[in-house]
């Protein structure tokens, strides 16, 4: 998949795409949507496929203080992306001009002038220009103006409310990873980079390796059944997950803990791409390292248990 930043200058070989607009955090089951309707689109007008997003993500860019929300990195929102036949990416920078546009601006400068796409794609509730002034109605008459075909997805539902990125969001934060696995299409996962810890848990016989989460939405703290991809492969490595603060042995500082069940090695420095299952159970304090020990070496073995429920021996 080609990645392209901005709308000005771009190559000739770029123009001439159907898109479907979105923030595609996630790329749940109602981004899926939307893009399956913008395949459709360009196979009529035989088109290539392309999607396009803000960064910074305009949520951040409002409230740059917020809590943290990311449910999903850069590197495997445009994996999935691809795999749903995406063939071009438009990445559009986020700034106080473009949210200044007004919706005739935004048509004529951004899509019509700047990316040159021949249609566009959103969900029906799409709101776009200063103040979010712009629907789907004006874009239609504004795109159809300049040549550009719309259509527009109808909020895709699972359950009794709209497939949503908040949705999403809340069953992460209550631990319910199958419920987010539902709403995304896959399961949800974090990455990062191997930082150096205390190496507590190489005393007591369980050691992890150490992400912090950034900007990732937080989950229910706890632990989990993981299932992790080490430096780009696959999640396919069993493992057992604890994150919080740690209250028997820091109590202060969050961290992401991963230990593998059947790998050892050094891992420092090192991609970790760590899908989540079941919730284990809640964080607790423990009475000093041996009780701590002990629940660690049943959390293995439900995590074992649990990922083994899934497709076969673990």
């Amino acid at each position: 998949m080609r990645i392209l930043r901005g709308h000005n200058g771009l190559p000739d070989d770029s123009r001439g795409a159907v898109i479907a607009l979105g923030n595609f955090d996630g790329v749940h089951m109602g981004h899926r949507h939307v893009i399956a309707l913008a395949a459709g689109l360009a196979e009529t007008r035989k088109a290539p496929l392309g999607a396009a997003l803000f960064d910074p993500h305009p949520r951040r860019f409002f409230a740059p203080d917020a809590p943290a929300f990311r449910l999903m990195s850069e590197t495997r929102r445009n994996r999935i992306l691809e795999s749903l036949g995406v063939n071009q990416l438009h990445v559009l920078p986020f700034s106080m001009d473009m949210a200044k546009m007004t919706p005739a601006d935004f048509v004529g400068t951004v899509l019509a002038d700047g990316l040159g796409i021949a249609g566009i794609v959103t969900g029906e509730d799409f709101r776009f220009g200063a103040g979010r002034s712009g629907d789907t109605d004006e874009l239609a008459r504004l795109c159809a103006e300049r040549g550009i075909a719309t259509a527009f997805a109808d909020l895709h539902g699972n359950g009794a409310d709209k497939v949503s990125s908040t949705r999403i969001r809340k069953a992460i934060h209550d631990g319910d990873m199958q419920a987010a696995e539902t709403l995304l299409g896959t399961p949800w996962a974090v990455e990062g980079i191997v930082q150096r810890g205390d190496q507590r848990g190489r005393t007591i016989g369980f050691p992890t390796a150490n992400l912090t989460l950034g900007d990732y939405v937080r989950p229910d703290y706890g632990v989990y059944a993981v299932r992790v991809g080490l430096d780009g492969a696959a999640p396919t490595m069993a493992g057992v997950a604890n994150i919080g603060k740690r209250p028997t042995v820091d109590g202060a500082t969050e961290l992401l803990e991963i230990h593998l069940l059947d790998w050892s090695g050094d891992l420092y420095g090192r991609s970790l791409e760590v899908e989540f299952f079941n919730h284990l159970r809640s964080e607790k304090r423990f009475d000093g390292l041996d009780a701590l020990k002990a629940q660690i070496a049943e959390d293995a073995i439900a995590a074992r248990r649990a990922l083994s429920r899934l497709s076969g021996p673990a």
